[in-house]
């Protein structure tokens, strides 16, 4: 068995598989390299340095990605996977209107809000107002079949009252969650606090 460093091309979090370049081989890459379920997708960014174990040293497709760490000043990846990480409150939506039909895509990854790419979901507190009593929100990651089976907020118990909640809103592998409004537009505010790894 061998040990060798390298930098992660790709992460393929359906196959949990991915593509390395390895040091002392600049031009070679392995690809289709099992990660070890240690490692997140929040860890298994382009860019982050990684331990790979050979089995066999003569067969480079006989390995596993056992662990990255920081590449140096660019951070890739952190935090540490597998926990839910606080990061400084963020406003990602300042009274935006949701429309019933017109579902809002919110982009939650991103550099002012401390979410990095790849992560699993956002911890956020939500709030609406909205002139029509019995209105409601689903919020939900983009792209999926049945937004109410996520995560719901609403019934307004009387016309430009607010609600507000906490919790944690799972997002797409882009970063992005959709707000569908019910029973009369929302006046959306959505602040962002932390992360799932």
């Amino acid at each position: 068995m061998q040990i060798k460093r390298g930098i992660i091309q790709a992460f393929f979090p359906a196959t949990y598989t991915a593509s390395v370049l390895l040091f002392e081989a600049t031009s070679f890459f392995l690809t289709g390299v099992p990660v070890a379920n240690t490692v997140d997708s929040t860890s298994g960014l382009s860019g982050a340095l990684c331990a790979v174990l050979f089995f066999d040293e003569h067969n480079p497709q006989d390995a596993v990605v056992l662990a990255t760490f920081p590449n140096g000043s660019s951070g890739l990846p952190t935090p540490p996977p597998g926990r839910v990480v606080f990061v400084p409150g963020y406003q990602q939506l300042n009274a935006v209107n949701v429309v019933p039909g017109s579902p809002l895509t919110a982009t939650l990854t991103n550099i002012p809000s401390g979410i990095p790419a790849g992560a699993l979901g956002a911890v956020c507190q939500i709030s609406f107002t909205s002139a029509t009593a019995g209105s409601s929100l689903a919020l939900a990651p983009y792209g999926v079949s049945n937004p109410g089976a996520y995560a719901a907020l609403g019934n307004l118990p009387a016309s430009h009252a607010t609600l507000s909640g906490n919790g944690l809103l799972p997002v797409n592998g882009n970063g992005q969650a959709t707000i569908q409004a019910s029973g009369g537009t929302c006046s959306v505010t959505l602040y962002t606090y932390g992360y799932i790894a």
